[in-house]
């Protein structure tokens, strides 16, 4: 009989831009030993690459054709994930303010979010992972054993990005970070396909005061929870 104490869950963790997903996943996805899937960075890839191509976001026949023939995979570098797109490294390019600025388009499309929703779920079907996103807990593994919804105030994430972007010498006003973060927000929350939500499964972590260590600490401490329950079952 198979040991059950090595089963690997699904980990969803869902919330609007800046709410420190991206660095909790990879942490607890390292610490667990499991996949870390950032979905962002997918449709950041995709963005990109409709920008590198000079397409029209709004062209929709051409912006799936773009998100069919983008070619997205991420391989771990130490403690960090490197983004690839048709082979080439875009961990850093996906996170300018450029495409940052171009992604609402790109992510309210209902044919681009099935194309990329289907890889996802295709990942995340072999369990053993950490995703990452808008809609993980609600559309592409609402099945997940554990869904964590992330928040902090706008002040505080628009802080954090600011001193992301400068630590890599991108120097941008934090109240236009501010402003487009609340216009994300909007973005997110609004679109009609597949908006932004808190899964009503899921738990709301408001990590405005908390420490990164801490974020992890809590999302590692409800996942053993759950994995030890499930042993005790079997």
């Amino acid at each position: 009989m198979a040991d059950r104490k090595a089963k690997k869950i699904c980990i969803a963790i869902d919330g609007p831009a800046g709410s420190g997903k991206s660095t909790t996943a990879r942490m607890v996805a390292a610490r667990l030993g499991y996949l870390h899937l950032d979905t962002g960075a997918m449709y950041r890839a995709v963005t990109l690459h409709a920008l590198q191509q000079h397409i029209d976001l709004l062209d929709n026949d051409k912006l799936v054709d773009v998100t069919r023939n983008s070619h997205i995979h991420f391989e771990n570098n130490g403690s960090m994930q490197r983004v690839f797109l048709n082979g080439a490294d875009v961990t850093e390019a996906i996170r300018t303010p450029q495409v940052t600025n171009s992604i609402g388009p790109v992510a309210a499309n209902p044919q681009v979010r099935a194309i990329l929703v289907e890889k996802q779920q295709e990942v995340m079907r072999r369990g053993g992972v950490v995703a990452e996103g808008r809609d993980i807990g609600t559309v592409v593994c609402p099945q997940a054993e554990l869904k964590i919804f992330m928040v902090a105030s706008i002040a505080e994430r628009a802080k954090r990005r600011h001193k992301e972007l400068q630590d890599k010498g991108i120097e941008v006003d934090l109240q236009t970070l501010i402003k487009d973060m609340e216009q994300r927000d909007s973005q997110d929350t609004g679109r009609k396909v597949n908006p932004l939500k808190q899964a009503n499964d899921a738990i709301l972590l408001d990590n405005s005061q908390m420490s990164v260590d801490e974020q992890v600490d809590f999302v590692i401490h409800k996942a053993q929870e759950i994995l030890a329950a499930d042993a005790g079952h079997n």
